[in-house]
């Protein structure tokens, strides 16, 4: 069997509303099984002015605004035109990629037809609500993601760290690595601009640690501002790049007053200001990946980084970053203030860090996606 036989059905909570790592990845992945011949629909929730534009042909999802989120909306599930559309597509392969009632449904009805289904983890969401005091959820919330995964054939993550958590969380025994690429045409070293870090108010000399991404709690704004305090408790000099914009914006503005905010930023625009970074702090523990660490290190901007899921994987200790336990704000400081303090430090790292990133290639990462699909389907006997 090959790629165009298959009739993908691809279910998302968001396809392309908010610009974000797992919207990049999927709407890469439908481009690459079109371009091979797959018949794709993608079913998610749509609004009037979506950050992303979509690939493919997308099936509009009811949904409503999650409270104090508006950015991003739930979908209600698989009903009326969706549904009705699900069904004339009659896939032969459905991968859910979030955890919502419509993933669920969607399912539900490869399983009743016999069709495989592919589950890909872009985020921990179990991890959320210990940045909103709500942290005894944790147990509740891996039950309510294990009963989805394990009614799937197989999952995918982005790192090995993730399937390792997979695995410790008993969400399933097959788990596959899905991985991301960057775009070195967007992010390399030869992107950085003076003229556009001094026009944010940034002297030649002073240096700019980043921050890049949704501005939300789960994003580790905590520690990043709690860090940033010890800095400047310290006397060490600094100042700080945040690229991104969410509903947090106004907490680390005042948590942080040295902060310039870019805003948010795409293509070619993004990956001057990433290069503009000389220090990339990704104190987060919620990734599967980090396609941010990754476009960072591609700029070649050393990184800083808690040892978690996503950043195990990218960044190597000692040589193209730091890895810290989480959480642990003097050790982030002592990271950060040895790159302030030696700036051939910087730049051994941030070149060893953009060597790496040369190895994360798309069109390796999708091909093995199809093969995935094609494998999960030849299984079933060709469904």
């Amino acid at each position: 069997m090959d790629i165009s036989r298959l009739r993908l059905a691809l279910i998302s909570g968001n396809y392309n509303m908010v610009r974000d790592g797992p919207t990049q990845a999927l709407n890469r992945l439908v481009g690459y099984m079109l371009d091979h011949g797959a018949a794709v629909r993608v079913f998610a929730p749509t609004v009037e002015n979506p950050q992303v534009e979509a690939v493919g042909e997308v099936i509009s999802i009811p949904s409503f605004a999650i409270p104090g989120r508006s950015e991003y909306r739930i979908p209600i599930g698989l009903v009326g035109e969706a549904k009705r559309e699900f069904e004339a597509f009659c896939p032969n392969i459905v991968h859910v990629a979030s955890p919502d009632r419509a993933s669920r449904q969607g399912a539900k009805w490869a399983r009743d037809h016999g069709v495989p289904v592919l589950a890909s983890v872009h985020t921990r969401f179990e991890t959320y609500p210990q940045y909103y005091h709500l942290g005894f959820m944790e147990p509740v919330v891996e039950a309510w993601l294990r009963k989805l995964y394990r009614r799937c054939d197989a999952l995918v993550a982005p790192s090995d760290g993730m399937v390792e958590v997979l695995h410790r969380q008993r969400m399933h025994r097959e788990i596959g690595i899905w991985s991301r690429g960057v775009d070195r045409t967007i992010f390399n070293s030869t992107a950085r601009d003076l003229e556009w870090r001094r026009s944010l108010g940034f002297a030649d000399d002073e240096i700019a640690i980043g921050f890049l991404g949704r501005v939300v709690m789960e994003k580790g704004l905590p520690e990043f501002a709690e860090t940033m305090n010890e800095l400047t408790k310290r006397g060490v000099k600094h100042k700080v790049l945040v690229l991104g914009d969410g509903p947090a914006r106004s907490w680390f503005a005042e948590k942080v007053p040295e902060a310039a905010f870019g805003g948010y930023l795409m293509g070619a625009d993004l990956g001057r200001a990433v290069a503009g970074m000389d220090i990339f702090f990704n104190p987060s523990i919620t990734e599967t990946f980090g396609n941010v660490t990754l476009e960072a290190m591609a700029c070649g901007v050393p990184v800083v980084a808690a040892r978690a899921t996503g950043a195990t994987t990218l960044v190597r200790d000692g040589v193209t970053g730091q890895l810290v336990t989480p959480g642990d704000i003097p050790a982030y400081a002592d990271a950060i203030a040895a790159y302030i303090d030696d700036p051939a430090l910087r730049q051994k790292h941030g070149e060893a860090g953009e060597a790496r990133s040369k190895e994360f290639s798309w069109e390796a990462i999708n091909r093995s996606m199809a093969e995935t699909y094609l494998r999960l389907v030849e299984r079933r006997g060709g469904a």
